[in-house]
């Protein structure tokens, strides 16, 4: 089998799916690899250190996707009609592992499952034990929850943590980070680590032991209906839990300097959690940072990629954070990919053996059809 790993093509992606070491414990497995030119520049990788560990270099993406059985990559196939579509230049019936996100993707599923291509979602991959070293979401998150505090020190026009100096005591920044998954345990963590005064909230009461156990005093409210959805996700909220969730939030954000937003639903869609009504309840000066921008956004007045400001409240919803940290965000996805690999490559071959559970869940695209059970529901809603 050979693997091609492409140079990515999204804007803003600095991340390439495959880092040397990796090649090297591919190879060992006697698997080929073959690497487009230039594909881990950007992560400050170059094509000699891919070539020092065995791999193959590819002049260009047509090659790359003519030659390879399976395609890793960080993000979708980029489709852009009339423009751009690397789902035309793969192979019929061969085999795609990708953060391929397929509900926001709808359109590129249906050309993978046009071309034949038996395509594997990394975020779709179920979170159980045997599955953790795959686990893409968790990785990449725990950057996101680092780097969003740093921004968040950065913009805030306070200090983060307490100072005494001749000129008199400087409190501590109130932090409050909604959401306890990977990316709100890892921002509290860094924000404790810069000296905040932290507070959290997670729709799941079970994590407060999680929330405290990082340096955070928890604060959440009693629900009617269960939050946990399984595998660390959370569901949607009743309409009644909503407004108790609404009331508390409310009463933390006028209180909060810093407010790290993490909450995403089944890691994918970003509830709508603080109101434009709410930020403007908040202290002029304080500061949201949105780490669900990816989904939409946890703020109503969040806009993707940019920085609002309202009321003396400034909202920041950077996208893509991991891909500017492209070393250790590659180095990191790469060994999850790789643990995927090599946990079916077997007699010297990619077993699909649908009766396991992580292929079985993680396919997206097989043989013409779309086999994901929330991407099928999806396209039939047109």
């Amino acid at each position: 089998m050979k693997i091609g790993v492409p140079k990515e093509i999204w804007a803003g992606e600095n991340r390439v799916a495959l880092v040397p070491e990796s090649c090297k414990k591919l190879s060992g497995a006697g698997i080929e690899i073959l690497v487009q030119r230039g594909a881990g520049a950007n992560a400050f990788f170059n094509d000699d250190a891919y070539t020092a560990v065995g791999a193959k270099l590819a002049p260009d993406a047509p090659t790359l996707y003519r030659e390879a059985d399976l395609i890793l990559k960080v993000q979708p196939p980029l489709v852009v009609p009339g423009q751009v579509n690397e789902v035309e230049l793969m192979r019929p019936g061969s085999m795609l592992l990708t953060t391929l996100m397929p509900t926001r993707h709808l359109g590129v599923v249906r050309e993978l499952a046009a071309r034949q291509v038996t395509a594997f979602a990394t975020d779709a991959i179920p979170r159980t034990t045997r599955a953790q070293s795959m686990d893409t979401l968790s990785s990449m998150a725990n950057i996101s929850g680092y780097k969003g505090v740093l921004l968040g020190a950065l913009e805030l026009p306070k200090y983060f943590p307490m100072f005494m100096t001749a000129a008199g005591t400087v409190f501590a920044a109130k932090v409050f980070v909604i959401g306890a998954g990977v990316a709100g345990l890892q921002a509290i963590a860094t924000a404790k680590r810069l000296g905040a005064a932290l507070t959290a909230t997670d729709v799941r009461p079970e994590v407060k032991e999680q929330i405290e156990s990082v340096g955070a005093r928890y604060v959440g409210v009693e629900l009617k209906e269960s939050a946990a959805a399984g595998g660390g996700y959370a569901r949607e909220l009743s309409e009644e839990d909503k407004r108790k969730q609404r009331e508390l939030l409310a009463e933390q954000l006028a209180m909060s300097d810093v407010v790290i937003t993490t909450a995403l639903i089944r890691g994918v869609i970003a509830p709508k959690l603080i109101s434009a009504e709410m930020v403007r309840s908040m202290r002029p000066g304080s500061l949201i940072v949105d780490l669900a921008a990816d989904g939409g956004g946890n703020c109503e007045l969040s806009k993707p990629g940019e920085t609002v400001i309202e009321n003396g409240v400034k909202i920041i919803a950077p996208l893509n954070l991991p891909s500017t940290m492209p070393v250790h965000a590659s180095t990191l996805y790469s060994r999850n990919l790789t643990a995927f690999v090599t946990a079916f490559w077997k007699d010297n071959q990619f077993n699909l053996d649908w009766n396991d559970e992580i292929l079985s869940q993680a396919v997206i695209t097989h043989a013409g059809e779309v086999r994901h059970a929330l991407t099928k529901e999806a396209l039939a809603k047109g």
